[in-house]
């Protein structure tokens, strides 16, 4: 009885759904993966022994590598939404082209993560030097997509507000586009809070901050969690 209760709990049932998809697992092994790399920092600030961290240390490196095995071939998917976003009648110049140049470096991104990780798997040769290179420029492209996605929302958020100037509150009608504002409004927040903290994460890898790795790992873990959450409510 126990066992039937807990087999069709809605729960379950929302929770294999979650796990069916590709961006559900990536999200929780995202989450996993910053948790780890800010707890390896901590715990080695607190001097706890090397015994200690290195079941953190391990989840960190592993779960890194696990996820960009799965990224693989995820470049397409970003190649067709910039030409998608390029096709749109219906988008202003200034958000259309940030939105396609955004799926444009993640697709190069995702490109050169994954010839990385073939090299450090040894399944294609790269040179140290070749390999470094590789590294640093699907950085750049990543900041770059982030940086995309920050000034198209903040576009958004500007476009907002104009049109929330315009409203006659007054009537039914604006009092229903004005929830819709703030609806959207709360959306580009969290959008906002999400690229904020991921565009930590690269920008410190090539030098351009100062922040230690329990920052990074605790930005890295936020933005996961908001995007673990958003992929949850998806497959509701």
């Amino acid at each position: 009885m126990v066992a039937d209760t807990l087999t069709y709990h809605p729960f379950v049932s929302h929770y294999l759904r979650f796990v069916a998809t590709t961006v559900g697992r990536d999200k929780a092994l995202r989450t996993l993966q910053y948790l780890a790399r800010f707890l390896s920092w901590y715990l080695l600030r607190k001097g706890y022994t090397a015994a200690s961290i290195a079941p953190w240390d391990a989840i960190k490196k592993n779960f890194g590598s696990t996820r960009k095995a799965m990224r693989i071939g995820k470049n397409v998917e970003h190649l067709k939404a910039a030409s998608v976003a390029l096709d749109d009648k219906t988008l202003a110049p200034i958000p259309k082209y940030l939105a396609a140049l955004r799926q444009l470096c993640y697709a190069g991104y995702l490109t050169l993560d994954t010839l990385g990780f073939l090299a450090g798997t040894k399944i294609y040769t790269l040179t140290p030097t070749r390999t470094a290179w590789v590294q640093k420029e699907a950085q750049k492209l990543w900041l770059a997509g982030i940086t995309c996605s920050l000034l198209h929302s903040a576009y958004k958020l500007q476009q907002l507000s104009s049109r929330e100037g315009l409203l006659k509150k007054t009537d039914a009608e604006g009092k229903l586009e004005g929830d819709q504002i703030r609806k959207e409004r709360q959306k580009l927040h969290t959008q906002l809070l999400l690229d904020g903290c991921d565009w930590v994460i690269p920008a410190t890898g090539l030098g351009l901050t100062g922040f230690d790795e329990g920052l990074v790992g605790a930005a890295g873990f936020v933005s996961s969690w908001i995007g673990l959450r958003q992929q949850w409510e998806k497959t509701q």
